[in-house]
């Protein structure tokens, strides 16, 4: 009974996972469409699960991307629990770690260059990781109602405060470029 539980609980938060992989991939995918002077055009899609990778199931998962060599980046949530993770993909091996202080509960992250952006949660604040050295970071404000999602497109950063709204933000100076509501046949995508 208790490996059904557990398995319950496992498939569960793998749901919460692939919600934050869509919500990311959403972000970004909106980002472009937002903030370029094309038009697009909408179609429906299928996804087909190649793979499955382990994953700590302790992990309050928040932000999470892709690197190369197999590396994942990861935002992880809570008070008290919240850290920025560099984790193998094959393994799901946490191999460095830095936990955040009780106060801080972590949400977005997004890798530009060699350094790690991540937000909080109902703080105006973030913090800049060197990627190599999780240690040396930076504390910034970022100016979005709140802190919930974070994108790049390799040069800005985009953020989401849960709202309509999508941020343009520089990353050098920390401040929103261009503020943007997102809509649908004229309507707030929510």
């Amino acid at each position: 009974m208790a490996s059904s539980a557990s398995t319950t609980n496992h498939h569960a938060k793998m749901s919460l996972l692939n919600r934050r992989f869509a919500v990311v991939g959403l972000i970004v995918l909106l980002s472009f469409a937002v903030f370029s002077e094309a038009e697009a055009s909408y179609g429906a899609y299928k996804v087909k699960v190649i793979n499955e990778f382990p994953h700590d199931p302790e992990a309050y998962t928040q932000g999470l991307l892709y690197a190369e060599n197999d590396t994942l980046f990861e935002s992880t949530g809570l008070y008290g629990r919240s850290s920025v993770r560099k984790v193998a993909l094959q393994n799901g091996k946490v191999e460095t770690v830095h936990e955040m202080q009780a106060s801080d509960f972590g949400e977005g992250l997004a890798l530009l260059g060699e350094s790690l952006f991540q937000l909080t949660w109902l703080k105006d604040t973030g913090f800049i990781y060197d990627r190599y050295n999780f240690s040396k970071f930076k504390k910034f404000t970022h100016h979005m109602k709140d802190g919930w999602g974070l994108a790049t497109d390799g040069k800005v950063l985009f953020g989401s405060d849960g709202t309509s709204t999508l941020y343009k933000i520089d990353p050098k100076t920390m401040k929103v470029i261009r503020k943007q509501v997102v809509k649908f046949q004229g309507h707030e995508v929510r």
